[in-house]
């Protein structure tokens, strides 16, 4: 039996504003069109501490293969590696994927030279 992904939701209600909403169902769509189960979506605001940090443990909560946000600027205009070794991270605006590292990219490439 084929196995659903799920995703969370992530948006930073100071970000969003008054698109709140909005950027739910757009969050929602999305997953639904990508065929990720949507276990839920996370809202933090402007004085959540150490947002990303506690993005990563719900994902690992429910052990989710992807985070999809509207926008970049949701994590601080980037996505960092932390967040990159646990999930893929999916931008709605621009419809990018930033997806997991199998192999760490810091790790030198082995081109068969023995």
């Amino acid at each position: 039996m084929l196995e659903i992904p799920t995703a969370i939701g992530y948006l930073r209600s100071d970000i969003s504003g008054s698109r709140q909403s909005w950027d739910e169902i757009r969050i929602r769509s999305l997953a639904a069109r990508l065929g990720y189960t949507l276990a839920k979506t996370v809202v933090f605001g402007r004085y959540t501490e150490d947002p990303v940090h506690r993005l990563i443990d719900v994902v690992r909560s429910v052990d989710a293969e992807a985070v999809i946000m509207p926008g970049i600027e949701h994590v601080g205009g980037q996505i960092s590696n932390e967040l990159l070794a646990v999930a893929d991270s999916i931008i709605v605006d621009t419809q990018e994927t930033f997806s997991r590292w199998i192999v760490p990219p810091d790790t030198p490439a082995d081109l068969g030279s023995h």
